[in-house]
């Protein structure tokens, strides 16, 4: 069992995710980083910090986002909509994100191979 913890990056300024920050906070497997929303296009620290997660605000950003995030190797993308409370696996799932706990499992699940 690997002690490295896994890289998560939060990026938006919606409730929900504040919630999902708290709860991950505290979690000696989890290193998390929290992007600030005004950075418009946050690519390159994405890609510097080859999180195994990212779990972003829906309403903060643009369709073409998730295309470009998509050409990372391994990378999860949550995008959360905070006016339904769902979350898109960018893995061809749909899961609810009532409470930040929901997303433990999406955060714990191995990485795919590169």
């Amino acid at each position: 069992m690997s002690t490295t913890p896994r890289q998560v990056i939060l990026y938006g300024d919606s409730l929900i995710l504040e919630g999902v920050r708290a709860a991950l906070a505290d979690r000696p497997d989890v290193a998390l980083l929290w992007l600030d929303p005004a950075l418009k296009w946050p690519l390159e620290t994405i890609s510097a910090r080859c999180p195994a997660v990212f779990i972003f605000d829906m309403a903060a950003v643009g369709t073409d986002f998730q295309v470009a995030l998509l050409q990372q190797p391994g990378l999860r993308l949550v995008g959360i909509e905070p006016e339904t409370h769902q979350a898109v696996v960018w893995s061809g799932r749909h899961e609810a994100a009532v409470v930040a706990a929901d997303l433990f499992n999406i955060v714990q699940e191995p990485r795919a191979p590169a």
